[in-house]
């Protein structure tokens, strides 16, 4: 099973909110839109339901022209942040409503029901209204309803943004098995780094409306083909920083050297921009890192670990590690960088490669 988006642009009057975009997806894991806020992810997303139509470009499913095909005829399963129930009806029959309207069996009905009711720890709930309901049960009703319906496309819309975090992270794992076995394309859209490295799959990073890459999850975080990409694809916010190479040695501002190493060896002498996500900038040393000293500007700490917002020579850093720091805001603090984890950009924000 595939879809594919071909040259597909949407504009609003003479506002563009989707670029040409080409996207191919298939069934067998999680398709990810990752970006911020109005970057094109819900776009995307209502395109692919057919609750818009592009301005230009084609939609396929398994071959077949379903750009102007209704969302009732695309078989389709749409979970939004903000839930929708229908709120006259008991949880077991919001649950049950799509598989009734296939014409299922009680019997199959009552197994699928209970199944997801389970998995999202629902079943006490299944006699009760909407309205009876937190938040965050009434957005598991939904998710409960698209994990019964064999759907051909499953579209889940920034789905647990409205959770707990518990319940969050424990979806988190979750969700991947479910789907994993029903040969549905799933598309994934999330704002957080961190939710599309644990789902997997593949990830297309959206910026201001255009997809700057598409690849296997773990080769679109470690390997950006740009800056915004890596950008992106942060959380807290990658350091960006401009860098010279001069000879066999890497120049940061006044405050710190080191050696020439990696793809930088193959690149002329020059300045270039650096990228260093805040886990490679830690408060304690260890072998081969490289010192430098900054103002602490604002701190967060939790029971896992410390983020520190510092100012380095006139710009904002960001340091985040495991355990408890003692960080001072207007304190001079020592940061040691971590250069095996730093990525090398040309001018133009393109990631050096060798």
């Amino acid at each position: 099973m595939t879809l594919e988006l071909r040259n597909i642009v949407k504009k609003v009057g003479g506002e563009t909110h989707l670029y040409q975009t080409d996207l191919s997806f298939e069934a067998g894991g999680f398709n990810i839109l990752l970006g911020a806020t109005n970057s094109g992810k819900t776009t995307l997303i209502k395109l692919i339901a057919g609750l818009e139509r592009p301005s230009a470009g084609k939609i396929m499913m398994n071959g077949t022209d379903i750009t102007r095909v209704s969302p009732q005829r695309r078989n389709v399963s749409l979970v939004h942040q903000f839930f929708v129930n229908y709120p006259h009806m008991s949880v077991w029959e919001n649950i049950a409503s799509p598989l009734r309207v296939a014409g299922m069996s009680k019997r199959q009905i009552d197994r699928r029901v209970g199944e997801a009711a389970e998995i999202l720890r629902l079943s006490p709930y299944l006699g009760r209204k909407p309205a009876e309901l937190s938040g965050g049960q009434q957005q598991r009703t939904a998710l409960a309803r698209a994990i019964v319906k064999d759907s051909a496309l499953v579209l889940l819309d920034e789905p647990l943004a409205n959770l707990d975090y518990k319940l969050r992270e424990e979806l988190r794992e979750q969700l991947p098995r479910l789907f994993a076995d029903r040969g549905a394309i799933v598309v994934y859209a999330t704002s957080e780094p961190l939710e599309a490295l644990m789902l997997g799959g593949h990830t297309a990073a959206l910026h201001q409306g255009r997809i700057t890459q598409f690849g296997a999850t773990p080769e679109v975080y470690r390997q950006p083909t740009d800056l915004t990409t890596a950008e992106v694809f942060s959380d807290p916010p990658i350091n960006a920083v401009e860098v010279e190479k001069s000879g066999d040695t890497v120049v940061l501002g006044a405050q710190a050297r080191w050696p020439v190493a990696g793809v930088l060896e193959s690149v002329p002498d020059g300045r270039y921009l650096m990228g260093v996500r805040p886990h490679f900038v830690s408060p304690a040393p260890r072998e081969g890192m490289v010192e430098v000293t900054g103002t602490v500007q604002i701190t967060e700490l939790s029971g896992s670990e410390s983020t520190a917002h510092f100012d380095l020579d006139g710009q904002s850093w960001v340091a985040q590690s495991a355990g408890m720091h003692p960080y001072e805001v207007g304190e001079e603090h020592r940061f040691f960088i971590d250069t095996s984890g730093c990525l090398y950009f040309g001018a133009d924000g393109r990631r050096l490669v060798a």
